[in-house]
């Protein structure tokens, strides 16, 4: 009788709720614990049906479990830890977890259900995944914030890449600038120099062939210095974007023919300027001026680096969307690994050896071009000669 006292005293008194049902899960006993739970006096809980303290989708599957436990006698639920959603008194829903056991008692099977409240729990569950989604959240902004500053980082440091590649570059220009520009101008100026002391001797004697052999000399030197200069002075006009298109319409053929007829005077011993029109003869609309200092780059150094006896050959060309000129000769060609350096300023092929240049022709002829929306192409292999072709839209037809 003691002991009966005290395990009731103990069920009455318990933390967690007690339920204890009979095999068709009407309810025999519950103790206070279980009713603040779900908000119920005894007498609204005792026999009745379990499944009135579960949420409707637990109900169901409750049944069928202790439906298949009483005929088969193997159940998923006895002696098992499960999690349920219990239906309080005002229709509020809670979790829970319940661990059933069978106990045989009198020759009866009765089913004890043990009910902890997991409320707090998944309260505190639930903070914590907040907390967690929170967190990744903000993990993410700093990702996002940290890619961002990285992103503007590396744009620095491309920036400052290439700042520093163009300081390099334009250092390499003014160091190829000061070498050219003192070997070109010394030349001419030592020619001068030694012409003017050579006249001054055969002034003496009157030797007027002597003087005259040399007066050419220093004619050609001055004009040379003059071409220098004057390259120097265009490379500066472009720089500083002085150079402007002035369109106007002629005839390509006619100013074809009149630069080659000029440039014969340039010409090397048997060297011959070829000169052909192709297609209709149509007007074009350019810089005159500028064109023509293109095709004069281009057969000037076609005479300078070619043979004594060779053929220059000049084409134009006109047809409904555009105008080319070709330049070919059949001089020392271009080295391959020169090729992607040809248009930058004061660059000189490796192949030039001790021919007179300055590196500049190809750049202001490249930057002409594009001043009238034209391009440059060329084609070389070394000892086997160049084509240089330029490209420029046609706009007048008439």
């Amino acid at each position: 009788m003691e002991n009966t006292v005290l395990l009731k005293a103990i069920i009455e008194n318990a933390i967690d709720g007690l339920i204890t049902i009979d095999d068709l899960g009407i309810v025999e006993s519950i103790n206070p614990s279980a009713c603040k739970l779900f908000n119920y006096l005894p007498d609204e809980v005792l026999g009745h049906n379990i499944s009135m303290l579960m949420a409707p989708q637990d109900r169901t599957r409750h049944e069928r479990y202790l439906f298949n436990y009483k005929k088969t006698g193997n159940g998923s639920i006895i002696n098992v830890g499960r999690e349920l959603v219990g239906l309080k008194k005002n229709g509020s829903c809670f979790p829970f977890r319940i661990g059933l056991s069978e106990v045989k008692y009198s020759g009866r099977i009765i089913y004890a259900g043990f009910i902890h409240d997991l409320t707090k729990e998944k309260e505190a569950e639930n903070k914590l995944q907040e907390y967690a989604a929170l967190l990744e959240e903000q993990v993410e902004e700093r990702t996002h914030s940290l890619r961002t500053s990285l992103d503007k980082l590396q744009k620095t440091q491309d920036e400052l890449n290439l700042s520093l590649n163009k300081e390099k570059e334009l250092g390499q220009l003014k160091s190829r600038f000061v070498s050219i520009a003192s070997h070109e101008f010394r030349t001419p100026l030592s020619t001068i120099h030694l012409s003017a002391s050579l006249i001054d001797r055969y002034a003496e004697t009157l030797d007027r062939q002597g003087i005259e052999k040399h007066v050419v000399k220093i004619k050609d030197a001055v004009l040379n210095v003059t071409a220098i200069l004057n390259d120097f002075l265009s490379l500066e006009k472009l720089d500083s974007g002085m150079v402007k298109p002035k369109l106007s319409t002629f005839s390509l053929s006619d100013t074809a023919k009149e630069i080659a007829e000029e440039m014969q005077v340039a010409l090397r011993g048997n060297q011959e300027i070829v000169f052909k029109h192709r297609g209709p003869d149509l007007m074009i609309h350019l810089d005159q001026n500028l064109l023509k200092n293109c095709i004069i780059i281009l057969i000037d150094n076609a005479i300078k680096y070619s043979g004594l006896d060779s053929k220059i050959h000049f084409y134009t060309k006109i047809n409904e969307k555009n105008c080319t000129i070709k330049i070919c000769d059949n001089g020392i060609g271009i080295p391959q690994t020169d090729h992607k350096h040809l248009f930058a300023a004061f660059f000189r092929a490796h192949n030039t050896g001790k021919i007179s240049g300055n590196g500049l022709g190809l750049s202001i002829l490249s930057r002409y071009t594009g001043l009238m929306n034209g391009k440059v192409s060329f084609q070389s292999r070394i000892n086997k000669g160049t084509l240089f072709t330029l490209t420029f839209p046609q706009t007048y037809k008439s």
